[in-house]
């Protein structure tokens, strides 16, 4: 089967013979399409079959002219369109030329051998860099990007440096953030209340030291502090858990080299390919069986997966080499607020969390956390965009008719500006629960204006009248368009897969707001050319306790048993061992007089019940926990085995989970092994999306919302949906979480504009 790959390559990429080298790699693997020059980089489409493609993709990074430089590539796999033969197009001139923010670039090979050779002046110097490296997004204030208009301003080149800044033959030609020992940032230790140890490269050893001795080192990084603690001292992970609240969420890990990731995991040559490449993110990556670790048992309780990430900038490398060992490199922040920028905010708010400061001069002008990858079915999957992607552009396939805003949902923030057919999606800015993180959702969409000069006249926001989000946007004085949530995601998914039209988009999640009075979050929705109809859903169950039932997934089970067997329910074995006497009188009665008991369709809830019934998690620590362990448990068996689930017709379809219940408690009962149920419960899922598309007509089917971060889940989906000979599509370069709300919701107004604009014609055409 032939696919599209479609890659934006941007560096320095013109001018040194990359379009022939294109042209010679496409042919000799066979493969049709074109690759064009352009104000932005290099654009290439070829097609031919996914394991070609992906030699492609391999060799395009690692046969690359000599002379070229590649600062970011994101690909993206399409339908394929049938081109003949290959070309070199004519070089795109024609359009708004507008300015692009790169992201912060990880260090490059030449800069990497400078700070290692002994005889190089930029020995062992943290804040090395050139034209092909280094921070980007996180120290420019203003276009264009001059170093008059970074936070590098206050460092005037030495005379070495200016003579290479000046030279044209030289790398750092025109390297804003040119600096080295003589002249550039330097380091400086300071302990818990921010009086300096020591400073310059001695305080880099004496950190190294402190991480040595167990203690926690808030580092000083490109877009924001990070806490580090040696990850093979159990006492010391342990520590940092309880002193930032975390008590059970993994933790990133940073490797000191390649090799030795692939001592404790999988790497896959597309993962390694990541590790690798210039965005750098946090990579999720299954463990090594039987694999001898030394690391603490507490940096990722119960989870075959580890979030891991290699050194990306020359502070990063400096310390590792130093150092040896893998740390935790998590951020360094507390619970719903985002990460410390500046070093005095950190002393105060990390105080009682860090031992000591590792620090430097150079100031942070905006926050951009790691972001977070996995590889499913063969292709990148986002699940956090910010360092190394945001603030790049996305290409949608339609545009609206004026400069929007759209300022995303409630839990993991973006927020998205379109400027004609870019999409400028920023990096995360995570949930708006606290003030400090509502007050950088405002920071950033006042750095979005001020850097593209952007005066929106309408905001996109979601339906739910409480977010936070939605009530900045009614209170902007701009023209208000409110998106259903659920459709958000769905039209997300559709943008960055070039879709229109009618199809069938599945978005499955944890919450959002219905217009019909319940929470929905399980959701079939066929699209038409300007909105949507929704067709199916998921029985609804109650949630006794509303929001409480969040974070307890016993409620959630509780609330269907609730629904199949009424107060009967209280005397199943799981009620009784699951609350006390006084607790189960309460809820018996908030359920039976529908009491803070609202109804939801929630998948999201869903795994959350079958997760306590199967006494995987009872209570979270941290969101989706429950569904992540459930989903760990079932990939320990390999199994196409499923439970029953039928449809019920009425004025939507109905997935109606009785018997699917029925059976699994059954099992329980009979002391199935949880894993076995687990994985027959993720196949009756993926068996239920097909039963709704046959049903429908549909034969392209969108995957979104957050139930679809869930790997099994969505492969298991994706093998039905292929095997019946329906089209799957599911994201890539933008999360299928709320993360991607903000696109979803301007890609929606789009649409809506464009069906309106369509119809004002036709009434003209008739006058």
């Amino acid at each position: 089967m032939s696919t599209r790959l479609r890659v934006v390559i941007r560096g320095a990429v013109q001018g040194v013979g990359f379009r022939p080298f294109v042209y010679r790699l496409a042919q000799s693997l066979q493969l049709n399409g074109w690759v064009l020059n352009c104000a932005e980089g290099v654009f290439i489409e070829v097609e031919g079959s996914k394991e070609i493609l992906d030699q492609f993709l391999l060799k395009l990074q690692r046969e690359h002219p000599p002379r070229a430089f590649i600062q970011s590539l994101e690909y993206s796999l399409l339908d394929a369109v049938g081109f003949v033969g290959f070309e070199i197009r004519e070089s795109a001139s024609n359009g708004a030329k507008r300015t692009l923010v790169l992201p912060d670039i990880a260090t490059c090979p030449d800069c990497l051998s400078e700070i290692f050779d002994p005889s190089n002046r930029r020995y062992r110097y943290p804040f090395t860099n050139c034209t092909n490296c280094g921070p980007r997004f996180s120290i420019i204030e203003s276009l264009p990007y001059d170093r008059s208009n970074t936070s590098m301003k206050k460092f005037s080149m030495c005379p070495e440096c200016t003579r290479e800044y000046e030279d044209p033959a030289d790398r750092r030609f025109h390297a804003q953030p040119n600096a080295c020992p003589v002249c550039g940032p330097q380091l400086a230790l300071w302990d818990e209340r921010g009086k300096i140890i020591t400073c310059r490269d001695a305080a880099l050893k004496a950190a190294v030291e402190e991480i040595r001795a167990g203690r926690i080192v808030a580092l000083k990084g490109i877009g924001g502090f990070q806490l580090l603690v040696d990850a093979q001292n159990d006492e010391a992970v342990r520590r940092l858990r309880a002193r930032k609240h975390r008590d059970e969420k993994p933790f990133a890990l940073m490797y000191p080299r390649l090799e030795d990731v692939q001592k404790v995991c999988d790497v896959s040559m597309l993962e390694e390919r990541l590790l690798l490449s210039p965005e750098s993110p946090i990579i999720l990556l299954r463990r090594r069986r039987n694999a001898l670790s030394t690391l603490a048992p507490s940096v990722a309780p119960g989870n075959p997966s580890l979030g891991i990430m290699l050194p990306y900038t020359p502070l990063h490398h400096v310390l590792m080499h130093e150092l040896g060992c893998p740390v935790v490199a998590t951020s360094g922040n507390l619970s719903d607020e985002p990460i410390c920028t500046d070093e005095r905010e950190a002393v105060e708010r990390l105080a009682g969390v860090a031992d000591c400061f590792l620090v430097h001069d150079r100031p942070i002008v905006r926050h951009v956390d790691d972001s977070i990858v996995r590889i499913l079915l063969g292709r990148e999957l986002v699940l956090r965009r910010a360092r190394g992607y945001a603030p790049l552009p996305l290409t949608v396939p339609l545009e609206p008719e004026e400069p929007t805003l759209a300022v995303g949902g409630h839990l993991k923030n973006t927020v998205a500006f379109s400027v004609g057919k870019n999409v400028f999606v920023s990096q995360h800015i995570g949930d708006l629960e606290t003030q400090e993180s509502f007050q950088a959702f405002h920071r950033v969409i006042h750095d979005f204006k001020r850097l593209y000069e952007v005066q929106p006249r309408t905001v996109v926001c979601d339906l739910h009248p409480d977010y936070r989000s939605t009530q900045y946007a009614r209170e902007s004085g701009l023209n208000v368009v409110s998106v259903q949530h659920h459709y958000a995601h769905v039209a997300a998914c559709m943008a960055e897969n070039e879709m229109e039209g009618e199809l069938l988009g599945v978005s499955w999640d944890g919450t959002g707001y219905g217009p019909d009075g319940t929470i929905w979050g399980g959701e079939f929705l066929l699209t038409s050319d300007a909105s949507f109809t929704r067709v199916g859903a998921f029985r609804t169950f109650p949630l006794p306790g509303g929001e409480r039932a969040i974070k307890e997934p016993r409620r959630s089970a509780l609330g269907l048993l609730y629904e199949l067997y009424g107060s009967d329910a209280f005397d199943q074995g799981f009620v009784k061992q699951s609350f006390t006497d006084s607790e189960q009188r309460l809820l018996e009665q908030m359920l039976q007089n529908n009491l803070h008991s609202p109804r939801t369709s929630s998948v999201g809830r869903f795994f959350d019940a079958v997760a306590a019934l199967l006494n995987v998690r009872q209570r979270l620590s941290f969101e989706g926990q429950a569904a992540m362990e459930l989903e760990c448990v079932a990939t320990e068996l390999d199994t196409e085995e499923r439970y029953s689930c039928g449809l019920l017709a009425g004025s939507i379809l109905t997935v109606d989970w009785s018997a699917m219940m029925t059976e699994l408690l059954k099992d329980t009962g009979k002391g199935v092994p949880v894993a076995r149920i687990a994985a027959k419960f993720h196949n009756t899922l993926a068996a239920s999306v097909l039963e709704v598309a046959r049903h429908i007509g549909q034969t392209r089917v969108v995957l979104t919302g957050g139930c679809f971060q869930n790997r099994l889940l969505t492969e298991r989906t994706v093998t039905l949906l292929r095997r019946e000979g329906l089209q799957a599509y599911w994201h890539q370069r933008i999360p299928p979480n709320d993360g991607g709300i903000a696109l979803g919701q301007l890609y929606a107004f789009a649409r809506e504009q464009r069906a309106v604009s369509s119809k004002l014609n036709v009434v003209e055409d008739i006058v």
